[in-house]
């Protein structure tokens, strides 16, 4: 079968192209992706080419089909697997895979599996190490946004704490405790807020800070003061940029408590450093946010790491539970992604938006990987629509829902848009 992707061959050398499949194996899976969600990584992973960590060395002659949020359907299933998986069955994957100890992972190291591409070929790798999952929701781009959402999930039951006299660590936030989540209104930090109110185990406060604020603006209409309050959370909202003293500020928030759980959503050696100048007596930070640089560093106070027992985890993406967690809180209505998707575009956007996308503003962008049309922001729909008549439409579309691109959405893209 032939199948179209979007390939890295080396740094910033991504080239959508055609090419013929192989037959599946007895123990393969022959997937057809209908989305993937860009994420940062796949432009660090461009950006470093054979040098990244996941990225085999040889990559320049043996291409790898470059996205790991993807979601789709199952076409052919090969005989090991007949008893388990099913053809039409939606799946979505979890790319970090850990198989043998290697860092192999869809989307970076393989041949003939990742989320820019129409037909994919699922390895046994993914199978061994039960990291295929079903998916049954109503549309296609929520379940390739699971894997972001569980890397958030895997943050929260990433932070642990201490009792004093004991050496035993509690993992999980502080329930009815301070949590601050830092540069928070990223796509990722959306996530975060919109978790963080509506499962199980929550804040007693929650403070979100940012330095834009439309940004804060946005995220504020989507997770509101009100619901979280519904929820038992006090949320807060804060621009850091406008204060004269960031830390003293956030503090205040705590009556000088300080808070339990810290999330630093960006690799900013001076936030982080806000972190932990903001953290009470046994106090977590958690360094979410994945830097660029192998000699990334900042300063911690020392002192409170000994008298205060502050201490630091960081987190690099989900585990499969977490992201058994995410769909079943979206198959709920727990929780809703969709706040996370700012852009839309067809597989012939990829090369472009993976290589640009620090530069691009905004949050998640979804590609339809059998469709071909720019990257078009959800903003720009009535502009766009002016002189295309299915962008006229999608607009009214994601009006009807509070400005967010949905299952209707998507519905009336797949069948109005031509495929390629």
């Amino acid at each position: 079968m032939k199948t179209r992707a979007a390939r890295l061959y080396g740094v910033n050398d991504i080239r959508v192209e055609e090419f013929e499949l192989p037959a599946i194996k007895d123990d393969e899976i022959l997937a057809k992706v209908v989305t993937n969600s860009i994420c940062m990584s796949d432009h660090k992973a461009a950006d470093q080419g054979g040098s990244h960590k996941r990225v085999p060395d040889d990559v320049a002659t043996n291409p790898i089909i470059i996205g790991h949020e993807f979601c789709g359907e199952i076409v052919e299933v090969g005989k090991k697997y007949k008893d388990k998986f099913k053809a039409g069955s939606k799946f979505t994957i979890q790319p970090a895979l850990n198989y043998k100890g290697t860092l192999d992972a869809p989307g970076y190291s393989f041949p003939h599996i990742g989320g820019n591409a129409t037909y994919v070929i699922i390895p046994h790798q993914v199978m061994d190490m039960d990291c295929l999952l079903t998916y049954d929701g109503d549309s296609y781009f929520l379940g390739g946004l699971a894997e972001p959402v569980s890397c958030v999930v895997g943050t929260f039951h990433a932070m642990y704490h201490t009792k004093g006299g004991s050496y035993k660590h509690h993992m999980e936030i502080v329930e009815g405790g301070n949590l601050a989540i830092l540069a928070g209104v990223g796509p990722m930090g959306l996530c975060a807020i919109d978790y963080a109110i509506h499962r199980d185990l929550r804040p007693g406060r929650l403070v979100v800070t940012d330095i834009d604020d439309a940004r804060l603006e946005r995220a504020a209409s989507l997770y509101t003061v009100e619901d979280a309050k519904k929820h038992g959370v006090e949320l807060v909202y804060l621009n850091t940029k406008s204060v004269e003293d960031p830390v003293a500020k956030l503090m205040e928030l705590t009556n000088g408590e300080g808070y339990n759980d810290v999330i630093v959503m960006a690799p900013v050696r001076a936030l982080i450093e806000q972190a932990d100048s903001i953290l009470g007596k046994d106090g977590c930070l958690n360094f979410f946010a994945g830097p660029e640089r192998t000699d990334f560093k900042a300063s911690l106070n020392f002192y409170n790491v000994h008298y205060a027992s502050t201490h630091i985890v960081g987190t690099s993406g989900g585990n499969t539970e977490d992201m058994r967690e995410s769909l079943e809180m979206m198959g709920h209505g727990k929780i809703n992604p969709a706040g996370l998707v700012t852009h839309i575009g067809g597989l012939n956007a990829v090369p472009e938006t993976v290589i640009n996308l620090p530069s691009i503003p905004g949050g998640k962008k979804i590609i339809y990987t059998h469709l071909d049309f720019p990257l078009t922001a959800l903003d720009d729909f009535a502009e766009v629509g002016k002189t295309k008549p299915l962008f006229a439409e999608l607009d009214k579309i994601v009006k009807k829902h509070n400005g967010l691109w949905s299952a209707e959405a998507e519905a009336y893209l797949m069948a109005n848009c031509k495929e390629k």
